[in-house]
């Protein structure tokens, strides 16, 4: 088993791996919008996603996998109103790859932050 870390501050004070992988797999955390270089989030739905998109294509490098590895993704956001202003960073990342999706509307932990994403990843 491999843990992979982003050195995101909330990873040791939370307790958490960015990622684990697991023979096949690689389960990556809930992931925001945070630029974790600068420790900055962006106001909108749509570059938040980006962020997180830019964060788990990193992490999944990291661990020997690509975007095109993820079988499972799961959307938290925090407004239903945000929805439409999201779908086009999820087209930009998902195009023909369309891994089994869920989207949950409910609160994050920070105020700022609009939207997590985790995914699950499988090559195998």
């Amino acid at each position: 088993m491999k843990r992979i870390s982003t050195g995101s501050p909330f990873e040791k004070t939370m307790g958490y791996s960015r990622a684990v992988v697991k023979g096949g797999w690689c389960f990556v955390s809930g992931v925001t919008g945070y630029d974790y270089a600068t420790m900055t989030m962006p106001d909108g739905i749509a570059d938040q996603a980006r962020n997180c998109f830019a964060t788990i294509r990193g992490v999944l490098v990291e661990a020997g996998f690509t975007m095109e590895d993820i079988v499972r993704v799961q959307y938290t956001v925090t407004d239903a109103g945000l929805v439409d202003d999201l779908v086009p960073a999820l087209g930009e990342a998902f195009g023909e790859i369309r891994p089994a999706a869920t989207m949950v509307i409910a609160g994050l932990i920070k105020p700022e932050m609009l939207v997590e994403i985790e995914v699950t990843a499988f090559k195998g």
